[in-house]
Formats: C-alpha cells, sequence, structure tokens
C-alpha cells in the first residue's frame, strides 16, 4: 500500500470504491403509482457525501500499521443512497390527496434537509410523530445517538375519519438489521388512520394491506441489509 492511502481514509477509499452500491435503472427510481393516498410513510436513502463510520480500529495509535482489518460502514454500502436535491425531482405531491400527511424518517445530521424535502413534496412539517430509541448507539461527532426521529408533515387538512388518538410517540426496541424501521412504527400509523389508503415510500419489506413503491431489486432481495 502506498504512503497516499496509510490511513483509515486512504483504505476508506479503496473499499469504497469496491463496495457501494449503484443504481442499475436508467431513472432513479420507478414511476410512482396512478393513485392518490391519504397517508404516505417515507425512509429516503439519505446521502453522506462519502461520510463513514469506523470504530477503534480506524485509529492508528489502536491498529498500528493497519495490521487489522478496519471496521467500516457506510450507507451507500447497503443501498444506492440519493442526494437531497435529487430526492426533491421525485414528484410525491402527483400522489398525495388533498388531505394528507406524509410520516418521514431523518436521521439526526438531515433533519434540516428532511424538512425541506417534506416542503418540497407539497406538505408543511408539523411535529414530530415518533422518537425511536434504538438501544444501541452509534459513534458521533459529539455525543452519542442513540435515537432515530420520525417527522411528521401535512398536507391540507388531516384525514377523516380518524382512528386511534392515544398512540404513543416513543418506541423503545433494539435496532435490528443497517436502516429497517421497527414494524411497530407502520402499525402504529394504522392504528391512526386505518381507513386509508397508505404507501410505503422507498421500502424494502412487503406489507399487508400497503402499497409499496422503490428499487425494484430492493424489494425482491434484502440481502443488503446487514447488521452493522
Amino acid at each position: 500500500m502506498s504512503e497516499s492511502v496509510r490511513t483509515s481514509y486512504g483504505i476508506y477509499n479503496e473499499s469504497y470504491k469496491k463496495r457501494i452500491v449503484q443504481n442499475p435503472l436508467l431513472d432513479i427510481f420507478p414511476p410512482l403509482p396512478n393513485k392518490k393516498y391519504a397517508v404516505i410513510y417515507a425512509d429516503p436513502p439519505w446521502h453522506y457525501n462519502g461520510k463513514m463510520q469506523f470504530d477503534r480500529s480506524g485509529v492508528s495509535s489502536e491498529n498500528p500499521d493497519w495490521k487489522r482489518d478496519i471496521f467500516i460502514s457506510s450507507a451507500c454500502f447497503k443501498y444506492p443512497t440519493l442526494p437531497t436535491k435529487d430526492l426533491m425531482k421525485l414528484p410525491i405531491e402527483t400522489i398525495a390527496k388533498d388531505d394528507a400527511l406524509l410520516f418521514m424518517w431523518s436521521t439526526n445530521p438531515h433533519l434540516e434537509q428532511a424538512i425541506s424535502l417534506g416542503k418540497a413534496w407539497g406538505f408543511d412539517y408539523k411535529t414530530v410523530a415518533f422518537v425511536w430509541n434504538k438501544m444501541n448507539h452509534n459513534p458521533g461527532q459529539y455525543t452519542l445517538s442513540y435515537c432515530e426521529l420520525c417527522l411528521l408533515f401535512k398536507r391540507g387538512r388531516i384525514p377523516r375519519p380518524r382512528g386511534a388518538r392515544n398512540v404513543k410517540q416513543i418506541l423503545q426496541v433494539p435496532r435490528k438489521m443497517h436502516s429497517q424501521k421497527p414494524e411497530e412504527i407502520a402499525n402504529r400509523i394504522d392504528q391512526m388512520f386505518p381507513q386509508h389508503k397508505k404507501i410505503e415510500l422507498f421500502a424494502r419489506a412487503t406489507r399487508e394491506n400497503w402499497d409499496l413503491w422503490g428499487l425494484d431489486q430492493i424489494l425482491k432481495n434484502n440481502s443488503n441489509l446487514e447488521e452493522v
């Protein structure tokens, strides 16, 4: 290995080129359904501009001469990610009813982008719908990160009829595979709006009574949901 790559970031750059998952489609995503929904649930494939996660194996003093493999994790190793400017191009407003809600997952570094994205899709930001305590931390630049937020946006009025109004905001369950969200959140949305048409965007698994939309190869193959 040359001197130019004898750092953790140099090693990462080589790994990045080999492991990044590319979108094989001519378009960014397949066409959206020709339907209107009152409830839209989205887990956007946020792009981190090549940022990665290291553990102590990425510290030279802990791993002299990089004799041990470095733990490297990045969302783009698991599925194709998209910059926010490209996510904004998706015409999500065309599948939203006049009265509709958007439940959108956001990683903590992407809160500002998530609110901008919801507005670009034709919704107004209202509140945090759910807080998921993963019960296991990720390394962070400032504090150890345990939680992920599901934001709530509204278009027009709250869809009616409504179901349960006592659904809890906090969910505390251990994380599983990379980016896999707890099924309990979708169940809670079902309880809140049991009679409305619902769709999950960027879906990677099937769900009864929901329409799904995302990359075909992701819907058919969950092998990229590696544990982290």
